[in-house]
């Protein structure tokens, strides 16, 4: 009986520990990534379009809903791209990508990878194209995510993440539409992420 009693104690002052120490941890997490775009440049139009790769900075912020689960919202600047057809430049555009996935985060051996799924919206501007040619300024689609953590301190942590995200807008010649272009682009990124 007492040792069933000391056992119970015990285990009741292990969950209390591991409650108090997971209500220490805030909830919120901050990492800024230098992020390679490498646009897949698929083309229904017959024109061959391309975009070019590019590094942009990158900033996201998570906010775990428990140690496993979280949301996170990339966030960067609007992104100036050549637009070529045939490999020849024939204008530009920018194009702002905010996208919100949501994580499962893993504990492996001391660091954190995570998988994560999501919904992106580019927003097209600043188009600067042909006489009578013209694209679709808004795209929605899925986003896909894979990464890890490795921590360096107590609050910062070193990021790798890979994200295929689906970007396509349609293409229009004096206003009819003539095939869409996808952009689709992987993003690999690298950098550090801070807990608050």
């Amino acid at each position: 009986m007492k040792k069933s009693l000391l056992a119970s104690a015990i285990c009741l002052l292990v969950a209390t520990c591991a409650v108090a120490q997971s209500a220490t941890e805030s909830p919120w997490l901050v990492r800024a990534r230098a992020v390679h775009l490498d646009s897949s440049n698929g083309d229904s139009t017959a024109l061959a379009l391309s975009i070019n790769n590019k590094w942009l900075p990158e900033v996201d912020i998570s906010y775990f809903f428990t140690p496993q689960i979280a949301t996170e919202l990339v966030l960067t600047v609007p992104q100036k791209q050549t637009l070529s057809a045939g490999g020849t430049p024939i204008g530009s555009f920018k194009h702002l990508p905010p996208t919100l996935t949501l994580q499962y985060h893993f504990d492996a051996l001391g660091v954190k990878p995570y998988l994560g799924a999501g919904l992106n919206y580019t927003r097209i501007s600043a188009v600067n194209l042909p006489a009578g040619v013209s694209v679709d300024r808004n795209s929605f689609g899925p986003a896909l995510q894979a990464g890890v953590d490795i921590p360096l301190n107590k609050n910062l942590s070193l990021n790798l993440d890979l994200k295929k995200v689906y970007i396509r807008t349609d293409v229009a010649a004096n206003g009819a539409r003539i095939g869409t272009f996808k952009i689709d682009p992987v993003l690999l990124g690298i950098g550090l992420g801070w807990r608050f």
